[in-house]
Protein backbone atom coordinates (compact mmCIF):
# COMPACT_ATOMS: atom_id res chain seq x y z
CA UNK A 1 0.00 0.00 0.00
CA UNK A 2 1.32 3.28 -1.19
CA UNK A 3 1.31 6.35 1.98
CA UNK A 4 -0.77 9.69 0.87
CA UNK A 5 1.10 12.79 0.17
CA UNK A 6 -0.57 14.42 3.54
CA UNK A 7 0.48 11.21 5.60
CA UNK A 8 4.27 11.48 4.28
CA UNK A 9 3.72 15.02 5.58
CA UNK A 10 2.64 14.17 9.03
CA UNK A 11 5.33 11.63 9.36
CA UNK A 12 8.03 14.67 8.11
CA UNK A 13 6.57 16.66 10.61
CA UNK A 14 6.54 14.67 13.96
CA UNK A 15 9.58 12.78 12.88
CA UNK A 16 10.77 17.31 13.38
CA UNK A 17 9.02 17.56 16.65
CA UNK A 18 10.60 14.02 17.86
CA UNK A 19 13.95 14.60 16.72
CA UNK A 20 13.81 18.00 18.33
CA UNK A 21 12.99 16.93 21.78
CA UNK A 22 14.99 14.12 21.59
CA UNK A 23 17.83 16.67 21.01
CA UNK A 24 16.92 18.93 23.85
CA UNK A 25 15.82 16.54 25.98
CA UNK A 26 19.83 14.40 25.56
CA UNK A 27 21.27 17.67 25.63
CA UNK A 28 19.87 18.78 29.18
CA UNK A 29 20.60 15.38 30.31
CA UNK A 30 24.25 14.81 28.61
CA UNK A 31 25.78 18.37 28.85
CA UNK A 32 25.97 18.21 32.97
CA UNK A 33 27.86 14.86 33.07
CA UNK A 34 30.37 16.53 30.58
CA UNK A 35 30.85 19.73 33.03
CA UNK A 36 28.68 21.85 30.40
CA UNK A 37 26.35 24.25 31.69
CA UNK A 38 23.60 26.03 29.38
CA UNK A 39 20.00 27.27 30.02
CA UNK A 40 17.05 26.22 28.36
CA UNK A 41 17.11 29.25 26.02
CA UNK A 42 20.33 27.51 24.96
CA UNK A 43 19.37 23.62 25.03
CA UNK A 44 16.61 24.89 22.90
CA UNK A 45 18.56 27.22 20.16
CA UNK A 46 20.65 24.34 20.01
CA UNK A 47 18.20 21.91 19.49
CA UNK A 48 16.99 23.88 16.61
CA UNK A 49 20.48 24.00 14.39
CA UNK A 50 20.93 20.54 15.50
CA UNK A 51 17.28 19.78 13.61
CA UNK A 52 17.63 22.20 10.69
CA UNK A 53 21.11 20.39 10.13
CA UNK A 54 19.55 16.93 10.72
CA UNK A 55 16.62 18.04 7.70
CA UNK A 56 19.68 18.73 5.34
CA UNK A 57 21.28 15.59 5.88
CA UNK A 58 18.03 13.75 5.77
CA UNK A 59 17.02 15.48 2.75
CA UNK A 60 20.78 15.08 0.52
CA UNK A 61 20.66 11.84 1.71
CA UNK A 62 17.20 10.85 0.42
CA UNK A 63 17.92 13.14 -2.95
CA UNK A 64 21.33 10.76 -3.12
CA UNK A 65 19.71 7.58 -3.25
CA UNK A 66 16.74 8.30 -5.51
CA UNK A 67 20.00 9.25 -7.69
CA UNK A 68 21.01 5.81 -7.37
CA UNK A 69 17.86 3.98 -7.69
CA UNK A 70 17.16 6.25 -10.93
CA UNK A 71 20.18 5.36 -12.33
CA UNK A 72 20.17 1.62 -11.37
CA UNK A 73 23.17 0.86 -9.72
CA UNK A 74 23.39 -2.11 -7.60
CA UNK A 75 25.99 -2.57 -4.76
CA UNK A 76 28.26 -5.24 -5.78
CA UNK A 77 27.97 -8.89 -3.75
Amino acid sequence: MKQSGLMSLVEAVANVIVGYGVAVATQILIFPIFGLQTTLAQNLKMGAVFTVVSIARSYVLRRLFEAIRVRGWRLRS
